[in-house]
Protein backbone atom coordinates (compact mmCIF):
# COMPACT_ATOMS: atom_id res chain seq x y z
CA UNK A 1 0.00 0.00 0.00
CA UNK A 2 1.39 3.52 -1.48
CA UNK A 3 1.46 6.86 0.54
CA UNK A 4 -1.80 9.12 0.24
CA UNK A 5 -2.83 11.51 -2.21
CA UNK A 6 -2.57 15.40 -2.18
CA UNK A 7 -4.83 16.97 0.43
CA UNK A 8 -8.42 17.74 -0.18
CA UNK A 9 -11.54 18.42 2.32
CA UNK A 10 -12.84 15.73 4.05
CA UNK A 11 -16.28 16.78 2.95
CA UNK A 12 -18.27 18.01 0.09
CA UNK A 13 -19.85 21.72 -0.51
CA UNK A 14 -23.48 22.31 1.35
CA UNK A 15 -26.33 23.87 -0.53
CA UNK A 16 -27.44 26.63 -0.52
CA UNK A 17 -31.12 27.24 -0.69
CA UNK A 18 -33.20 29.87 -1.51
CA UNK A 19 -36.36 28.85 1.77
CA UNK A 20 -33.20 27.65 4.36
CA UNK A 21 -29.81 27.37 4.51
CA UNK A 22 -28.05 24.48 4.40
CA UNK A 23 -26.92 24.84 8.21
CA UNK A 24 -26.27 21.79 10.86
CA UNK A 25 -28.74 20.66 12.63
CA UNK A 26 -28.81 22.93 15.66
CA UNK A 27 -29.32 25.59 13.60
CA UNK A 28 -31.96 24.59 11.43
CA UNK A 29 -33.72 23.64 14.67
CA UNK A 30 -33.94 27.37 15.32
CA UNK A 31 -36.46 27.92 12.90
CA UNK A 32 -36.82 28.56 8.84
CA UNK A 33 -40.88 26.99 9.21
CA UNK A 34 -41.93 26.80 5.22
CA UNK A 35 -44.04 29.28 3.91
CA UNK A 36 -46.81 26.84 2.93
CA UNK A 37 -47.00 25.40 6.46
CA UNK A 38 -46.18 26.48 10.18
CA UNK A 39 -45.75 22.68 11.12
CA UNK A 40 -43.35 21.49 8.41
CA UNK A 41 -39.91 22.99 7.44
CA UNK A 42 -39.87 23.76 3.57
CA UNK A 43 -36.34 23.60 2.14
CA UNK A 44 -36.24 24.70 -0.63
CA UNK A 45 -32.46 24.12 -3.09
CA UNK A 46 -32.41 25.33 -6.87
CA UNK A 47 -29.79 22.20 -8.86
CA UNK A 48 -28.48 22.90 -12.04
CA UNK A 49 -26.70 20.10 -14.26
CA UNK A 50 -24.52 21.60 -16.60
CA UNK A 51 -20.63 20.42 -17.96
CA UNK A 52 -18.16 22.12 -15.34
CA UNK A 53 -14.64 20.76 -15.01
CA UNK A 54 -13.10 18.84 -11.63
CA UNK A 55 -9.60 18.56 -10.15
CA UNK A 56 -10.12 14.71 -10.25
CA UNK A 57 -5.90 14.32 -10.25
CA UNK A 58 -5.10 17.07 -7.87
CA UNK A 59 -4.63 20.55 -7.65
CA UNK A 60 -1.51 20.57 -9.04
CA UNK A 61 -2.69 19.06 -12.27
CA UNK A 62 -5.06 20.29 -15.27
CA UNK A 63 -8.19 20.22 -14.28
CA UNK A 64 -10.91 17.29 -16.11
CA UNK A 65 -14.00 18.18 -17.86
CA UNK A 66 -16.91 16.24 -16.15
CA UNK A 67 -20.88 16.65 -16.19
CA UNK A 68 -21.69 17.93 -12.53
CA UNK A 69 -24.76 19.36 -10.48
CA UNK A 70 -23.78 22.64 -9.13
CA UNK A 71 -20.97 23.11 -10.65
CA UNK A 72 -18.67 20.80 -8.54
CA UNK A 73 -18.25 16.83 -8.18
CA UNK A 74 -20.05 15.25 -6.09
CA UNK A 75 -22.74 17.80 -6.51
CA UNK A 76 -23.47 20.02 -3.46
CA UNK A 77 -24.67 17.95 -0.48
CA UNK A 78 -28.29 18.65 0.76
CA UNK A 79 -29.33 18.39 4.07
CA UNK A 80 -32.00 18.56 5.87
CA UNK A 81 -34.08 17.60 9.13
CA UNK A 82 -36.56 14.42 9.18
CA UNK A 83 -39.72 15.72 8.78
CA UNK A 84 -38.93 18.33 6.31
CA UNK A 85 -40.17 18.37 3.22
CA UNK A 86 -38.09 19.05 0.43
CA UNK A 87 -38.37 20.90 -3.08
CA UNK A 88 -35.92 20.69 -5.61
CA UNK A 89 -36.16 23.28 -8.54
CA UNK A 90 -33.78 21.49 -11.09
CA UNK A 91 -32.85 22.84 -14.42
CA UNK A 92 -30.83 20.50 -17.32
CA UNK A 93 -28.11 22.78 -19.01
CA UNK A 94 -26.83 19.94 -20.51
CA UNK A 95 -26.61 19.00 -23.98
CA UNK A 96 -28.52 15.85 -23.56
CA UNK A 97 -31.98 14.92 -21.77
CA UNK A 98 -31.43 13.74 -17.94
CA UNK A 99 -33.22 12.93 -14.63
CA UNK A 100 -32.83 13.01 -10.94
CA UNK A 101 -32.99 9.75 -9.04
CA UNK A 102 -33.47 10.33 -5.15
CA UNK A 103 -31.52 7.00 -4.32
CA UNK A 104 -32.77 5.12 -0.71
CA UNK A 105 -35.57 7.91 0.15
CA UNK A 106 -39.10 6.19 -0.20
CA UNK A 107 -40.41 8.94 -2.61
CA UNK A 108 -43.71 9.12 -4.21
CA UNK A 109 -43.57 7.19 -7.50
CA UNK A 110 -43.87 10.43 -9.60
CA UNK A 111 -40.65 11.72 -8.00
CA UNK A 112 -38.53 8.82 -8.18
CA UNK A 113 -36.42 10.41 -11.37
CA UNK A 114 -36.68 7.02 -13.70
CA UNK A 115 -36.97 8.27 -17.53
CA UNK A 116 -40.36 7.28 -19.56
CA UNK A 117 -41.45 4.85 -16.39
CA UNK A 118 -42.47 7.87 -13.57
CA UNK A 119 -40.97 11.10 -15.71
CA UNK A 120 -40.92 11.75 -18.97
CA UNK A 121 -36.42 12.87 -19.28
CA UNK A 122 -35.83 16.67 -19.09
CA UNK A 123 -34.21 17.78 -22.47
CA UNK A 124 -31.43 20.35 -22.70
CA UNK A 125 -32.96 23.65 -21.29
CA UNK A 126 -35.65 22.14 -19.33
CA UNK A 127 -36.60 22.15 -15.89
CA UNK A 128 -38.87 19.37 -13.40
CA UNK A 129 -39.58 20.12 -10.05
CA UNK A 130 -39.45 17.35 -6.92
CA UNK A 131 -41.22 17.42 -3.93
CA UNK A 132 -41.48 14.98 -1.51
CA UNK A 133 -41.18 14.40 2.20
CA UNK A 134 -38.48 13.17 4.13
CA UNK A 135 -39.59 10.48 6.42
CA UNK A 136 -36.61 8.82 6.68
CA UNK A 137 -33.34 10.36 8.48
CA UNK A 138 -30.11 8.84 7.47
CA UNK A 139 -27.35 9.17 4.54
CA UNK A 140 -28.70 9.13 0.62
CA UNK A 141 -27.37 10.12 -2.22
CA UNK A 142 -28.69 11.65 -5.95
CA UNK A 143 -27.47 10.81 -9.37
CA UNK A 144 -28.94 10.78 -12.73
CA UNK A 145 -30.81 7.56 -13.84
CA UNK A 146 -30.70 8.66 -17.85
CA UNK A 147 -27.90 6.66 -19.31
CA UNK A 148 -26.04 6.32 -16.02
CA UNK A 149 -23.63 4.54 -17.04
CA UNK A 150 -22.47 7.59 -18.71
CA UNK A 151 -24.19 10.27 -16.53
CA UNK A 152 -23.52 9.33 -13.44
CA UNK A 153 -19.70 8.66 -14.47
CA UNK A 154 -18.91 11.91 -15.97
CA UNK A 155 -19.40 13.06 -12.69
CA UNK A 156 -23.68 13.37 -12.09
CA UNK A 157 -24.06 12.69 -8.48
CA UNK A 158 -24.24 14.09 -4.89
CA UNK A 159 -24.65 13.14 -1.05
CA UNK A 160 -28.28 14.11 0.78
CA UNK A 161 -28.23 13.80 4.56
CA UNK A 162 -31.21 13.77 6.45
CA UNK A 163 -30.84 14.55 10.05
CA UNK A 164 -32.44 12.49 12.99
CA UNK A 165 -34.03 14.96 15.37
CA UNK A 166 -31.47 13.63 18.33
CA UNK A 167 -28.31 13.17 16.23
CA UNK A 168 -25.84 11.30 18.14
CA UNK A 169 -23.11 13.53 20.04
CA UNK A 170 -20.27 13.66 18.21
CA UNK A 171 -17.36 16.17 17.31
CA UNK A 172 -17.43 16.03 13.74
CA UNK A 173 -19.83 15.04 11.11
CA UNK A 174 -18.13 14.42 7.95
CA UNK A 175 -19.53 12.98 4.27
CA UNK A 176 -16.79 10.68 2.34
CA UNK A 177 -18.40 10.19 -1.53
CA UNK A 178 -16.32 7.30 -3.00
CA UNK A 179 -15.61 7.18 -6.49
CA UNK A 180 -13.60 5.93 -9.41
CA UNK A 181 -12.74 7.00 -12.83
CA UNK A 182 -11.43 5.59 -16.01
CA UNK A 183 -8.76 8.29 -17.37
CA UNK A 184 -7.00 8.62 -21.02
CA UNK A 185 -3.63 9.32 -21.21
CA UNK A 186 -4.85 12.44 -21.81
CA UNK A 187 -6.43 13.48 -19.18
CA UNK A 188 -10.01 13.05 -20.00
CA UNK A 189 -12.74 10.70 -19.00
CA UNK A 190 -12.01 7.69 -21.06
CA UNK A 191 -15.89 7.50 -23.37
CA UNK A 192 -15.86 4.12 -23.96
CA UNK A 193 -19.54 3.72 -21.54
CA UNK A 194 -20.87 0.48 -21.73
CA UNK A 195 -17.84 -1.26 -23.05
CA UNK A 196 -18.83 -5.19 -23.94
CA UNK A 197 -15.68 -6.07 -21.94
CA UNK A 198 -17.10 -4.01 -19.08
CA UNK A 199 -20.76 -4.88 -19.27
CA UNK A 200 -19.81 -8.98 -19.66
CA UNK A 201 -17.87 -8.83 -16.60
CA UNK A 202 -17.07 -6.66 -13.40
CA UNK A 203 -18.10 -3.66 -14.97
CA UNK A 204 -16.21 0.08 -15.53
CA UNK A 205 -13.41 -0.11 -12.92
CA UNK A 206 -11.65 3.32 -13.27
CA UNK A 207 -7.88 3.76 -12.80
CA UNK A 208 -8.23 7.10 -10.73
CA UNK A 209 -10.10 6.95 -6.74
CA UNK A 210 -11.27 10.06 -5.14
CA UNK A 211 -12.52 11.01 -2.17
CA UNK A 212 -15.63 13.82 -2.45
CA UNK A 213 -14.09 14.44 -6.15
CA UNK A 214 -10.48 14.79 -5.15
CA UNK A 215 -7.31 12.80 -4.43
CA UNK A 216 -7.68 11.21 -0.96
CA UNK A 217 -6.09 13.37 1.72
CA UNK A 218 -5.05 12.60 5.23
CA UNK A 219 -7.89 12.87 8.03
CA UNK A 220 -7.05 15.06 10.38
CA UNK A 221 -7.69 14.24 14.04
CA UNK A 222 -6.95 15.07 17.54
CA UNK A 223 -7.05 12.21 20.01
CA UNK A 224 -10.18 11.87 21.85
CA UNK A 225 -12.19 13.24 18.86
CA UNK A 226 -15.34 11.11 17.19
CA UNK A 227 -16.34 11.23 14.71
CA UNK A 228 -19.64 10.61 12.40
CA UNK A 229 -18.27 9.39 8.92
CA UNK A 230 -21.12 8.97 6.49
CA UNK A 231 -19.40 6.70 3.55
CA UNK A 232 -21.26 6.70 -0.18
CA UNK A 233 -20.40 4.95 -2.80
CA UNK A 234 -20.69 6.43 -5.87
CA UNK A 235 -18.61 4.65 -8.17
CA UNK A 236 -19.91 2.94 -11.32
CA UNK A 237 -18.68 -0.71 -10.60
CA UNK A 238 -15.79 -0.43 -8.21
CA UNK A 239 -16.78 -2.20 -4.45
CA UNK A 240 -14.90 -0.66 -1.52
CA UNK A 241 -13.96 -3.09 1.27
CA UNK A 242 -11.66 -0.17 3.67
CA UNK A 243 -9.89 -1.21 6.92
CA UNK A 244 -8.99 1.83 9.39
CA UNK A 245 -5.55 0.18 11.08
CA UNK A 246 -5.53 0.85 14.64
CA UNK A 247 -8.98 1.88 14.93
CA UNK A 248 -12.33 -0.22 15.83
CA UNK A 249 -15.27 2.08 13.96
CA UNK A 250 -18.76 1.41 14.74
CA UNK A 251 -21.08 0.63 11.99
CA UNK A 252 -24.62 2.73 13.37
CA UNK A 253 -26.50 2.73 10.04
CA UNK A 254 -26.66 0.95 6.44
CA UNK A 255 -27.85 2.54 3.53
CA UNK A 256 -29.28 5.32 5.94
CA UNK A 257 -31.07 2.91 8.44
CA UNK A 258 -29.99 2.47 11.75
CA UNK A 259 -28.74 -0.83 12.91
CA UNK A 260 -27.25 -1.90 16.42
CA UNK A 261 -23.68 -0.10 16.46
CA UNK A 262 -21.37 -2.98 15.76
CA UNK A 263 -17.92 -3.19 14.03
CA UNK A 264 -17.45 -4.59 10.54
CA UNK A 265 -16.97 -8.20 9.90
CA UNK A 266 -13.49 -8.92 9.66
CA UNK A 267 -12.85 -5.62 10.56
CA UNK A 268 -13.85 -4.82 6.42
CA UNK A 269 -15.94 -1.98 5.89
CA UNK A 270 -17.97 -2.78 2.08
CA UNK A 271 -19.59 -0.64 0.51
CA UNK A 272 -20.74 -2.05 -3.39
CA UNK A 273 -22.09 0.77 -5.88
CA UNK A 274 -24.92 2.43 -4.31
CA UNK A 275 -24.17 1.64 -0.50
CA UNK A 276 -23.91 4.00 1.82
CA UNK A 277 -22.37 2.68 5.62
CA UNK A 278 -22.46 5.47 8.72
CA UNK A 279 -19.91 4.93 11.10
CA UNK A 280 -18.63 6.33 14.71
CA UNK A 281 -14.90 6.77 14.45
CA UNK A 282 -13.31 7.48 17.83
CA UNK A 283 -9.63 8.76 17.55
CA UNK A 284 -7.38 6.82 19.96
CA UNK A 285 -4.46 7.25 18.38
CA UNK A 286 -1.34 9.58 19.83
CA UNK A 287 -0.32 12.67 18.48
CA UNK A 288 2.10 12.77 15.42
CA UNK A 289 0.77 8.89 14.84
CA UNK A 290 -0.41 7.85 11.24
CA UNK A 291 -2.64 4.98 10.59
CA UNK A 292 -3.74 3.65 6.96
CA UNK A 293 -6.86 3.31 5.55
CA UNK A 294 -6.68 0.79 3.75
CA UNK A 295 -9.02 -0.13 0.38
CA UNK A 296 -8.64 -4.38 0.02
CA UNK A 297 -11.37 -5.62 -1.48
CA UNK A 298 -9.31 -7.10 -4.39
CA UNK A 299 -6.70 -8.40 -2.98
CA UNK A 300 -4.43 -8.18 -5.70
CA UNK A 301 -5.15 -4.54 -6.32
CA UNK A 302 -4.89 -3.40 -2.16
CA UNK A 303 -3.78 0.22 -1.46
CA UNK A 304 -3.99 3.07 0.39
CA UNK A 305 -6.57 5.36 0.41
CA UNK A 306 -5.42 7.74 2.92
CA UNK A 307 -4.41 7.94 5.92
CA UNK A 308 -5.43 9.26 9.82
CA UNK A 309 -3.18 11.96 10.38
CA UNK A 310 -2.71 13.04 14.31
CA UNK A 311 -2.40 16.69 15.08
CA UNK A 312 -0.96 17.79 18.57
CA UNK A 313 -2.65 18.29 21.81
CA UNK A 314 -5.67 16.39 22.68
CA UNK A 315 -9.46 16.89 22.68
CA UNK A 316 -10.44 15.11 25.53
CA UNK A 317 -8.45 12.12 27.58
CA UNK A 318 -11.63 10.06 28.64
CA UNK A 319 -12.60 8.35 26.26
CA UNK A 320 -16.13 8.48 25.49
CA UNK A 321 -18.83 6.05 25.93
CA UNK A 322 -20.27 3.64 23.72
CA UNK A 323 -22.63 5.33 21.24
CA UNK A 324 -26.27 4.22 22.07
CA UNK A 325 -28.70 2.86 18.67
CA UNK A 326 -29.88 5.53 16.41
CA UNK A 327 -33.75 6.02 16.45
CA UNK A 328 -35.53 3.80 13.76
CA UNK A 329 -36.96 4.78 10.79
CA UNK A 330 -40.74 4.62 10.31
CA UNK A 331 -40.46 1.52 8.26
CA UNK A 332 -43.26 -0.84 8.40
CA UNK A 333 -43.00 -4.27 9.84
CA UNK A 334 -43.26 -6.89 7.35
CA UNK A 335 -45.36 -10.51 8.97
CA UNK A 336 -42.74 -12.78 8.23
CA UNK A 337 -45.99 -15.64 9.23
CA UNK A 338 -47.97 -14.64 6.24
CA UNK A 339 -45.36 -12.92 3.57
CA UNK A 340 -45.36 -14.13 0.30
CA UNK A 341 -42.19 -15.98 -1.62
CA UNK A 342 -40.94 -14.79 -4.85
CA UNK A 343 -37.53 -15.68 -6.25
CA UNK A 344 -35.80 -14.01 -8.50
CA UNK A 345 -32.59 -15.31 -10.63
CA UNK A 346 -29.86 -13.50 -12.08
CA UNK A 347 -28.06 -15.16 -14.66
CA UNK A 348 -25.95 -14.62 -16.83
CA UNK A 349 -22.11 -12.71 -18.02
CA UNK A 350 -19.30 -14.40 -18.68
CA UNK A 351 -18.40 -17.73 -17.21
CA UNK A 352 -21.65 -18.21 -16.44
CA UNK A 353 -24.62 -20.70 -17.31
CA UNK A 354 -26.95 -18.65 -19.16
CA UNK A 355 -27.20 -20.08 -22.87
CA UNK A 356 -30.52 -17.87 -23.87
CA UNK A 357 -32.81 -15.50 -22.88
CA UNK A 358 -36.50 -13.43 -23.74
CA UNK A 359 -35.51 -10.22 -25.25
CA UNK A 360 -38.49 -8.17 -27.00
CA UNK A 361 -40.40 -11.55 -26.98
CA UNK A 362 -37.80 -13.05 -28.78
CA UNK A 363 -35.36 -16.31 -27.36
CA UNK A 364 -32.08 -15.15 -27.69
CA UNK A 365 -28.51 -17.08 -27.89
CA UNK A 366 -26.38 -15.51 -25.41
CA UNK A 367 -23.56 -14.54 -27.70
CA UNK A 368 -26.17 -12.89 -29.81
CA UNK A 369 -26.94 -10.78 -26.55
CA UNK A 370 -23.73 -9.84 -26.28
CA UNK A 371 -23.46 -8.38 -30.16
CA UNK A 372 -26.43 -5.77 -29.03
CA UNK A 373 -24.37 -5.20 -26.15
CA UNK A 374 -26.81 -7.43 -23.48
CA UNK A 375 -25.34 -10.19 -21.33
CA UNK A 376 -27.87 -10.44 -18.30
CA UNK A 377 -30.91 -12.08 -17.16
CA UNK A 378 -33.48 -11.31 -13.94
CA UNK A 379 -35.89 -14.57 -14.23
CA UNK A 380 -34.85 -15.21 -18.03
CA UNK A 381 -35.90 -11.84 -19.55
CA UNK A 382 -33.26 -9.25 -20.54
CA UNK A 383 -34.27 -5.91 -19.75
CA UNK A 384 -34.03 -3.41 -23.00
CA UNK A 385 -35.06 -0.50 -21.14
CA UNK A 386 -36.93 1.16 -17.80
CA UNK A 387 -40.28 0.56 -19.19
CA UNK A 388 -41.23 -3.58 -19.60
CA UNK A 389 -43.61 -6.02 -18.05
CA UNK A 390 -43.16 -6.25 -14.07
CA UNK A 391 -41.57 -9.27 -13.17
CA UNK A 392 -43.50 -8.96 -9.93
CA UNK A 393 -47.49 -7.34 -9.17
CA UNK A 394 -47.64 -7.03 -5.38
CA UNK A 395 -50.88 -6.33 -3.93
CA UNK A 396 -50.27 -2.61 -1.65
CA UNK A 397 -50.08 -3.38 1.88
CA UNK A 398 -48.70 -6.95 1.82
CA UNK A 399 -45.83 -8.49 3.11
CA UNK A 400 -43.64 -10.24 0.85
CA UNK A 401 -40.05 -12.22 0.89
CA UNK A 402 -38.03 -11.81 -2.07
CA UNK A 403 -35.19 -14.66 -2.01
CA UNK A 404 -32.48 -13.00 -4.51
CA UNK A 405 -30.32 -15.81 -6.70
CA UNK A 406 -26.65 -15.08 -8.00
CA UNK A 407 -26.29 -17.57 -10.61
CA UNK A 408 -23.13 -16.03 -11.51
CA UNK A 409 -19.59 -14.93 -11.40
CA UNK A 410 -19.92 -11.80 -10.68
CA UNK A 411 -20.69 -9.42 -7.55
CA UNK A 412 -24.26 -7.45 -8.12
CA UNK A 413 -25.58 -4.64 -5.59
CA UNK A 414 -29.40 -5.17 -6.42
CA UNK A 415 -31.68 -2.25 -5.64
CA UNK A 416 -35.18 -1.64 -5.15
CA UNK A 417 -36.58 1.95 -5.57
CA UNK A 418 -38.85 2.95 -3.60
CA UNK A 419 -38.55 0.75 -0.38
CA UNK A 420 -36.19 -0.59 2.37
CA UNK A 421 -35.97 -4.27 3.06
CA UNK A 422 -34.67 -6.63 5.85
CA UNK A 423 -31.99 -8.71 4.56
CA UNK A 424 -32.92 -11.73 6.95
CA UNK A 425 -30.59 -14.64 5.69
CA UNK A 426 -27.20 -15.18 3.17
CA UNK A 427 -27.52 -18.60 1.63
CA UNK A 428 -29.66 -19.74 4.65
CA UNK A 429 -27.76 -18.48 7.70
CA UNK A 430 -29.84 -15.87 9.07
CA UNK A 431 -28.09 -12.34 9.27
CA UNK A 432 -26.83 -11.34 12.98
CA UNK A 433 -28.54 -7.51 12.15
CA UNK A 434 -31.27 -7.89 9.98
CA UNK A 435 -30.33 -4.60 8.61
CA UNK A 436 -32.71 -2.26 6.72
CA UNK A 437 -31.22 -1.66 3.08
CA UNK A 438 -32.47 -0.80 -0.30
CA UNK A 439 -28.99 -2.01 -2.43
CA UNK A 440 -27.77 -5.36 -1.24
CA UNK A 441 -24.38 -6.85 -1.90
CA UNK A 442 -24.54 -10.56 -3.35
CA UNK A 443 -21.54 -12.78 -4.05
CA UNK A 444 -21.23 -14.89 -7.06
CA UNK A 445 -23.29 -17.78 -6.36
CA UNK A 446 -24.65 -15.90 -3.49
CA UNK A 447 -28.69 -16.82 -1.58
CA UNK A 448 -29.92 -13.60 -0.15
CA UNK A 449 -33.52 -13.21 1.34
CA UNK A 450 -35.17 -10.03 1.80
CA UNK A 451 -39.04 -9.26 3.52
CA UNK A 452 -40.60 -5.55 3.29
CA UNK A 453 -44.70 -4.15 3.37
CA UNK A 454 -44.84 -3.10 -0.22
CA UNK A 455 -46.59 0.44 1.03
CA UNK A 456 -45.42 2.41 -2.06
CA UNK A 457 -47.76 1.91 -5.52
CA UNK A 458 -46.15 2.71 -8.26
CA UNK A 459 -43.96 0.43 -11.12
CA UNK A 460 -40.61 -0.09 -9.23
CA UNK A 461 -36.98 -0.23 -10.39
CA UNK A 462 -34.63 -3.55 -9.33
CA UNK A 463 -31.64 -3.64 -10.46
CA UNK A 464 -28.09 -4.19 -10.21
CA UNK A 465 -26.30 -1.02 -9.78
CA UNK A 466 -23.27 -1.96 -11.57
CA UNK A 467 -24.25 0.33 -13.77
CA UNK A 468 -22.69 -1.32 -16.63
CA UNK A 469 -24.86 -4.49 -15.44
CA UNK A 470 -27.82 -2.46 -15.60
CA UNK A 471 -27.06 -1.26 -19.35
CA UNK A 472 -26.78 -5.16 -19.73
CA UNK A 473 -30.48 -5.82 -19.03
CA UNK A 474 -30.12 -6.68 -15.20
CA UNK A 475 -33.04 -4.62 -14.68
CA UNK A 476 -36.76 -5.70 -13.78
CA UNK A 477 -39.78 -3.45 -12.86
CA UNK A 478 -41.84 -4.52 -9.52
CA UNK A 479 -45.65 -3.23 -9.52
CA UNK A 480 -46.96 -2.57 -6.14
CA UNK A 481 -50.84 -2.19 -6.66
Amino acid sequence: MGDPKPASPPHGPWLTRRQCLALPLATMAAGCAGPQASSQRLVEVDLVASPSTALLRGAGQPPVDVWSYGGAVPGPQIRAVQGSRLRVNFENRLPVETTVHWHGLRVPHAMDGVPHLTQAPVPPGGRFRYEFDLADAGTYWYHSHLRSSEQVERGLHGSLVVEEARPPAVDRDLTWVLDDWRLSRDGRISADFAQPHDVAHAGRIGNVVTVNGQPPADLRVRRGERLRLRLVNAANARIFGLQFDGHRPLVIAVDGQPVAPHEAQRNTVVLAPGMRVDLVLDATGRPGERHAVGDVFYPRAAYDLLRIAYDEGELRSTPLPPPGALAANPLPEPDLAVAKVHELRFAGGMHGGLHQAMLDGRSVPFMSLLRTGKAWAVNGVVADSHVHEPVLTLRRGGSYRLQFINDTRWHHPMHLHGHAFRVLSRNGQPTRHREWQDTVLLAPDEKVEVAFVADNPGDWMLHCHVLEHQDGGMMAVVRVA
